[in-house]
């Protein structure tokens, strides 16, 4: 009787496992090899401490590179309290790509930043604390990724086929946060310098907008004239063993397009990395995006529950290197932005 049981139940599932139409997405365009390409340019300059020379010769090259892609690049200069409440300059990058024919569509929102921590406030030994970060993983891939996706987007553009307008926006300063070595009184809202003054300038400027009758939509000559639908900020993306949980705020904020993100991933064959499991909240660009221009904006970016840190043992550390670049990571990341566009 149970043989007979367990046959009617196989039979069952298999005719409705057959029944079940098998959900995909077409595969988006992406090269890995580019995009590790990307950021070995990065990594050429050295460190990109903020005020550095190398940090100012790899803002140049990025502005370079993005305009070479068909964007219309901006350049937003201002000025952030550090740790210490000395003002700190801050550079953020703008990149638009849109045609006039969607132009006045809203608009999709890429982050990551450019910038590398100044300290390897992680380090076990004293001593290499003051050292900078490579920042290979922590800053780069990012940045790699999304000059790959800025090529892709201007391919788009020349045939006619970009469906949205994107805007890439590589924050500055988001690395400066207060070192562990640090013994003064802390300031609060010490990381993120860049995507705060991004933020607090886009929230400003559209509530001007609107307060004046005046119609944001569709405007490229500033980045507050820009109306965006959501955001994707990409934090260490480049990991060979990385692993992508739901990131909290990203759930509080932003939870309809990080379920779709993360279901696109699965879809892809990339459930492995982009796991369903939930971290904790974190820190970083999107947060800003977020809660201060009040655009849903979800959070790419390796996390591990099961370390202390939640972050790799090279994480601000002076092995923050190109052996931390994985090609199969970066193109999982890749088509999975790629496939929101």
């Amino acid at each position: 009787m149970y043989k007979k049981l367990f046959l009617t139940i196989g039979i069952i599932c298999l005719f409705t496992a057959c029944g079940k139409k098998q959900e995909t997405i077409a595969r988006p365009a992406f090269n890995s090899d580019s995009a590790y390409a990307y950021i070995e340019g990065q990594m050429a300059f050295g460190p990109r401490v903020p005020n550095s020379k190398a940090h100012n010769d790899c803002a140049v090259w990025l502005i370079q590179q993005l305009r070479a892609k068909g964007a219309k690049v901006e350049l937003q200069r201002g000025e952030m309290p550090d740790y210490r409440g000395n003002m700190q300059q801050i550079y953020n990058i703008i990149a638009h790509f849109s045609t006039p024919e969607i132009a006045s569509r809203p608009r999709i929102l890429l982050g990551a930043h450019y910038d590398t921590r100044p300290w390897c406030d992680e380090e076990d030994d004293y001593a290499d604390r003051y050292y900078n970060v490579p920042g290979a993983n922590d800053g780069a891939s990012g940045v790699g990724v999304l000059l790959e996706v800025a090529r892709q987007l201007g391919d788009l553009i020349a045939d006619s086929t970009l469906r949205t307008p994107v805007d890439i926006v590589l924050f500055d300063c988001e690395d400066m946060g207060t070192p562990r070595f640090y013994t003064g009184i802390e300031r609060e809202d010490t990381w993120c310098l860049g995507s705060q003054l991004w933020a607090t300038n886009y929230a400003k400027n559209l509530s001007a907008s609107k307060a004046s009758g005046l119609s944001a939509e569709g405007g490229l000559s500033s980045v507050s004239e820009a109306v965006y639908s959501f955001g994707i900020v990409l934090d260490m993306v480049g990991a060979p063993d990385a692993s992508f949980p739901r990131e909290l705020y990203s759930t509080q904020y932003a939870r309809n397009y990080q379920q779709k993100i993360w279901k696109d991933a699965e879809q892809l064959g990339y459930g492995a990395l982009f796991s369903q499991q939930q971290s904790y909240p974190i820190t970083d660009d999107h947060y800003y995006v977020n809660y201060i221009a009040g655009i849903p904006c979800v959070d790419i970016i390796h996390y591990d529950i099961r370390n202390a840190t939640g972050f790799a043992s090279w994480w601000h550390t002076r092995n923050d290197d190109m052996s931390n670049i994985s090609l199969s990571t970066l193109q999982a990341v890749g088509e999975v932005v790629m496939s929101q566009l």
